[in-house]
């Protein structure tokens, strides 16, 4: 009995054990279970949101920006894809040794790059970039290593494969390719076109390895310009070589097309590099458009404005003979001199000779009302509309705010400012008969995938008769053949022209300096031109017909040999070297100015006895033009140069005594 009762105890045991497990098992079942529908049921949304979080990601795919064409479809800006290179910090192997792996072939800081890496790892970031837009030599290096921790990106850099050729037209990206200047700016939506987006999932390693598009790429318009990048190169190679002989500070040439607008070439100097960063004051000075942006007082170029407006509005015509007071006129109590003692001229030599006293005269026969009327009519005070940033609208003032003399200054063209591309605009409104054409510099826009959009020319409004534009283009072909012009002179075509030479203005002192506005703004061949050709150099030593007109000759003599302009001439030298050319052009700002603090200077009585005080002139005869600057300049001495070669005359004598608000004329031949 005993031992059957033992056995019944062990088995009571053995079931009692048997069903502790039982429902042990059941517990842990129904705990897994609940688990399970907690997960599955309750907090599956919040796990889901999660997982998609770790395994999946958003990227932006970028959309190719525009290419930018010149007008005979020559790249001059384009956008390449180039690697980038980042890292996993949490994953990526000791930051010294992953910064002696990345560094030597990138040519980053070692130093530098590591303590980002230690932020990084202390910050628990999961990501850093090592170098954007790396190099293909580069990114060839990091790849033959086969290190999985060195992740590669895909982006976009921006390159311009002329250099810094139109740089000022086509401006420049930032690191994001977004413009910030120029066309790139101007256009930035049309060229930057829209980005799409891409669900990628990737593994534990973050690697993608299936993408789902939920936004498509759409890319940017690929844009036309009128630019001819043959033209420009021109434009821009004799601007600089003649800003760097006549140690002038900044200038711009703008070639355009009167007839429709087109702006051929728009060059400014000093210029920069599209591909380079800004990193001082001076590398954002360089990108300041001096053709569109910066305006100045063009002097006796503005002469043209006047004389149109005299031929409408007056009985005026090219022979009629104006009195120009041998070189001096009282204008309400100020004294204005002329550059050279006319007694009389005709009108067409006044505008020849550049004649201020003549051109003051004409302008009050027009009248205050009609020669402000004119003015704007020409388009000075109001922006061209050119598609380019920053640009001005110059300066013309309201009736109310002229002196009584103010008359005699903006018909010389002072107490006014304008842009070269202004002066380009007005005079291929003489040159076209009389539009005022709008400077167009966008000649299609297209999208990839569908055709050209071309842009359209709006109607130009007339300014003056055609009859008008025609006396003008005739007197203003006078200018280069027998006036202050004759640099300008072209092997084969007629041309027409005008110079000017405006004292600048320094806003320190008060008062004008004796250095220059120089311009040329000009036309070829007379009959029916094709170009126009403005240039502008500023803190010029010499008058606009030394220095802007031979850059005309170069820049219009490519233009018109580029676009098969027939020749209407028979080729022969501009000019002869020993002839006497007079040059002087200048509007005589200085004398008695309202913007001047100086008072009027005296005018010494022929009859009567005056002491005079002032510089002794030193003995110019043998010099040459260089020297004679460089040693006026030295003494404050004023100079007025005629002819090249070195001096064989001046006037006054050497040993005498300058007058106050004279100046020295010195005649150079070989």
């Amino acid at each position: 009995m005993a031992g059957a009762e033992l056995r019944w105890s062990g088995g009571a045991q053995s079931e009692r054990r048997f069903v502790v497990l039982i429902c042990l098992v059941a517990l842990w079942i129904v705990a897994i279970a609940a688990r399970l529908i907690q997960l599955q049921v309750f907090q599956h949304q919040w796990y889901q949101q999660r997982a998609e979080r770790q395994q999946r990601r958003v990227v932006e795919l970028r959309a190719p920006r525009g290419t930018i064409f010149d007008r005979q479809g020559r790249p001059l800006a384009i956008s390449l894809t180039v690697d980038s290179v980042c890292v996993n910090p949490l994953r990526s192997p000791e930051p010294t040794v992953a910064s002696g792996v990345l560094c030597p072939i990138l040519g980053l800081d070692q130093g530098e790059f590591e303590q980002k890496m230690r932020w990084a790892l202390a910050n628990h970031r999961g990501f850093l970039w090592v170098k954007r837009k790396i190099s293909p030599a580069e990114s060839e290096k990091l790849r033959s290593l086969g290190l999985g921790w060195i992740e590669f990106r895909k982006e976009s850099i921006r390159r311009y494969p002329d250099g810094a050729l139109a740089a000022h037209v086509l401006g420049a990206v930032d690191h994001m390719e977004r413009g910030n200047a120029g066309i790139e700016q101007a256009l930035d939506e049309e060229l930057h076109g829209r980005p799409g987006r891409a669900r990628v999932l990737t593994d534990v390693r973050q690697n993608g390895f299936a993408t789902q598009i939920s936004a498509s790429v759409v890319a940017g318009e690929n844009v036309g310009l009128s630019i001819d990048e043959r033209i420009q190169f021109v434009a821009e190679r004799e601007l600089e070589k003649a800003a760097v002989e006549n140690g002038c500070q900044t200038g711009s040439v703008v070639v355009m097309n009167p007839r429709n607008g087109d702006i051929l070439a728009l060059a400014s100097y000093p210029t920069f590099d599209p591909s380079a960063q800004v990193n001082s004051p001076e590398d954002l000075d360089r990108r300041a458009n001096h053709a569109v942006s910066v305006p100045f007082e063009p002097g006796s170029v503005f002469k043209v404005i006047t004389l149109s407006a005299a031929l409408e509005v007056t009985n005026l015509r090219p022979e009629t003979i104006i009195p120009c007071g041998n070189g001096r006129i009282n204008l309400f109590g100020r004294v204005i001199r002329d550059h050279h003692a006319y007694s009389a001229l005709s009108m067409a030599d006044v505008l020849a000779n550049s004649s201020n006293i003549g051109a003051i005269q004409i302008g009050l026969r027009v009248g205050e009302h009609k020669l402000l009327e004119y003015v704007r009519r020409f388009g000075f005070g109001t922006k061209t509309g050119i598609p380019l940033p920053g640009e001005s609208a110059g300066m013309v003032r309201d009736l109310p705010y002229w002196s009584k003399s103010s008359i005699g200054s903006v018909a010389m063209g002072h107490e006014i400012s304008s842009t070269t591309v202004q002066l380009a605009r007005a005079c291929a409104a003489i040159a076209n008969g009389g539009l005022l054409v709008k400077p167009r510099l966008v000649s299609w826009r297209q999208r990839p995938g569908q055709a050209l959009q071309w842009e359209t020319v709006a109607p130009a409004p007339r300014v003056i008769q055609p009859e008008t534009a025609l006396t003008m283009r005739q007197m203003m072909e006078g200018v280069v053949l027998h006036g202050t012009g004759r640099k300008a002179r072209l092997d084969g075509y007629t041309a027409g022209g005008k110079t000017g030479s405006a004292q600048i203005f320094d806003p320190v002192a008060r008062r004008y300096t004796h250095t220059y506005n120089a311009s040329f703004v000009g036309f070829a061949p007379l009959g029916d031109p094709a170009v126009v050709v403005a240039v502008t150099l500023n803190g010029a030593r010499l008058f606009g017909g030394a220095v802007a007109a031979p850059v005309f000759r170069q820049v219009a003599m490519t233009a018109l040999r580029l676009l098969d302009v027939p020749k209407d001439l028979p080729d022969s030298p501009p000019y002869r070297e020993d002839e006497p050319v007079e040059l002087n052009d200048l509007a005589i700002a200085d004398l008695g100015s309202p913007a001047s603090t100086l008072p009027e200077p005296e005018t010494p009585d022929p009859g009567g006895v005056m002491e005079v005080f002032g510089p002794k002139i030193p003995d110019f005869h043998g010099k040459t033009v260089r020297a004679v600057i460089e040693e006026a300049s030295a003494s404050g001495l004023p100079v007025e140069l005629v002819g090249s070669g070195i001096v064989r005359a001046q006037v006054p004598q050497a040993g005498e005594i300058l007058p106050q608000g004279g100046r020295v004329r010195v005649l150079f031949s070989r």
